[in-house]
């Protein structure tokens, strides 16, 4: 994405030599003219990767040329958790959203955690508060609650154990639980309800990205493209999903088009994580029905630049409230995600 917040670095011979390995990974969908304006910034975050003994985690709706060119370890929310928790590195750079960094966090209280625009925020985190954890407790007293990653570390304080779209099923179940509060999405809420014979509890939370697919947008896709596989999040509202050939996390839908391979494919999510797939599968045909994240597409490769150069913008949380947020998301990882399958 070029945009006029890029500094202009020159694209020298020796960025190129450096690079250009790095651009036969994406360049089906980055132009040269696209590369000769990420290159000089890949060149120069590498070299202060180093120098910082830092690591770079993306999420699969992180852009081409952070997914494919900067980022150390890509994932879903799981997988970014269990990574930052293992990293031996120094200095954690998140390229995700905020609730992403805190978790970092919360697993790595002595690392400097980096996110490199704090405006990166997320609508289902800011969807519920504290408080409003503290009132289900009341309204529905004994009752486990299971907080989906997606919220705040002051909400996460508040939880018995977190969980991701992957391992939802998995968490719900470990508790052992008649009744769980999940919180706060409540398609994701909908859908692990019909996985398991727990009775859940929800609150009507809604990822800006997802709620916006319908159920006629893939009727429509299917009578358009005969043939095309749908892939959907379970973030998605229920219409969605019963519409879908298959429903996963992104993790999920990875492992799908890598094993099934299906000549058409169309993933119901924020439309980077198929972008970030077509060179990795030339032979797959990617249909994109494109809900950006605005938060997602606030971190870039000079933001990236700027926070390893100045070590800033930091995360912090308040040592007593993290202590508390910490206990729920080293349980989400000790559930085994395979467990119970979304």
């Amino acid at each position: 994405m070029i945009t006029a917040e890029r500094l202009a670095l020159p694209y020298t011979d020796a960025v190129a030599a450096a690079t250009e390995h790095l651009y036969a990974g994406v360049r089906r969908s980055v132009t040269r003219a696209e590369w000769e304006l990420y290159a000089p910034y890949v060149a120069r975050i590498e070299t202060l990767k180093r120098e910082r003994k830092a690591v770079v985690l993306a999420h699969h709706y992180q852009s081409q040329e952070i997914y494919r060119c900067v980022a150390d370890i890509v994932g879903d929310s799981l997988t970014l958790a269990q990574a930052a928790a293992a990293t031996p590195a120094d200095t954690i750079v998140m390229c995700g959203v905020h609730f992403m960094a805190e978790t970092a966090k919360l697993l790595n209280p002595a690392k400097t955690v980096l996110l490199p625009d704090l405006a990166a925020g997320c609508s289902l985190a800011e969807s519920i508060t504290a408080a409003d954890v503290r009132a289900l407790r009341a309204a529905y007293p004994g009752t486990p609650v299971v907080t989906y990653v997606n919220t705040s570390a002051a909400v996460k304080a508040e939880s018995d154990v977190c969980c991701t779209s992957a391992n939802a099923v998995a968490v719900v179940e470990s508790l052992g639980a008649r009744r769980v509060i999940f919180i706060p999405d409540q398609y994701l809420a909908a859908h692990v309800a019909t996985k398991t014979s727990v009775e859940i509890v929800t609150w009507q939370g809604h990822c800006e990205v997802h709620e916006r697919f319908t159920a006629a947008e893939i009727i429509e896709l299917r009578e358009m493209h005969p043939g095309i596989v749908v892939l959907a999040h379970p973030e998605c509202p229920p219409g969605v999903l019963a519409n879908a050939d298959f429903v996963g996390s992104t993790t999920a839908m990875l492992a799908y088009v890598k094993e099934r391979r299906p000549a058409r494919v169309a993933m119901i999510t924020e439309c980077a994580m198929a972008g970030n797939l077509v060179d990795a599968f030339p032979e797959i045909e990617f249909m994109q029905p494109c809900n950006l994240c605005p938060h997602m597409r606030r971190i870039t490769l000079p933001k990236i630049l700027r926070a390893l150069e100045t070590m800033q913008p930091q995360i912090e949380i308040e040592p007593a409230l993290a202590a508390r947020a910490r206990l729920a998301v080293e349980r989400m990882t000790r559930v085994r995600r395979d467990a119970a399958p979304t």
